[in-house]
């Protein structure tokens, strides 16, 4: 029980979008009577968008701002005013998530490319930071790394799920 308390604690990407997928599937169980691909579809994207992106990047607004010197050593940085800049750019992507919790297909896939590429490219970043500079950090070379590789992958997916389910109703 205190590894999987660490884990939830030290990687709130995970945990919040593991929370989504859970929300996700007691909605859908609520609704089981009713369920069709698209309402399914529709579940689990809108979720994704609420927790993965909109609370998570919230969540890193404030650790890369009010916890920076703490979230820098977590990472294996020292502290410097790029933490700053992280953190807003997270308020921004965090908001947008929020807004396309209930939202179009347009609006979500613009909103999934900001966070796409700024995981991937963080993923890109750690793995330099690994081999050039050995840094195992916890939240360099942890579950961070897979992270921000899946769950941009992920979004993708429930995305088009979602586009393709709307798209065969209106045929």
């Amino acid at each position: 029980m205190e590894i999987l308390i660490k884990l939830i604690l030290s990687n709130p990407a995970l945990s919040l979008f593991i929370l989504g997928l859970v929300i996700a599937g007691i909605k859908i169980l609520l609704i089981r009577h009713n369920l069709t691909k698209k309402l399914a579809a529709e579940a689990f994207v809108s979720y994704y968008f609420l927790f993965a992106i909109g609370i998570g990047y919230m969540d890193n607004f404030v650790m890369h701002t009010i916890f920076a010197d703490f979230t820098a050593k977590f990472i294996g940085w020292e502290n410097s005013p790029f933490q700053y800049e992280v953190g807003w750019v997270s308020l921004g992507i965090g908001i947008a998530g929020i807004i396309a919790f209930k939202n179009n297909f347009n609006f979500r896939l613009a909103t999934l490319i900001v966070p796409t590429v700024f995981l991937w490219g963080s993923a890109g970043g750690h793995i330099y930071q690994i081999i050039e500079a050995g840094n195992h950090a916890q939240g360099n070379a942890g579950s961070i790394l897979y992270t921000d590789i899946f769950i941009p992958v992920v979004g993708i997916v429930l995305l088009v799920w979602s586009w393709k389910e709307g798209q065969s109703d209106s045929m």
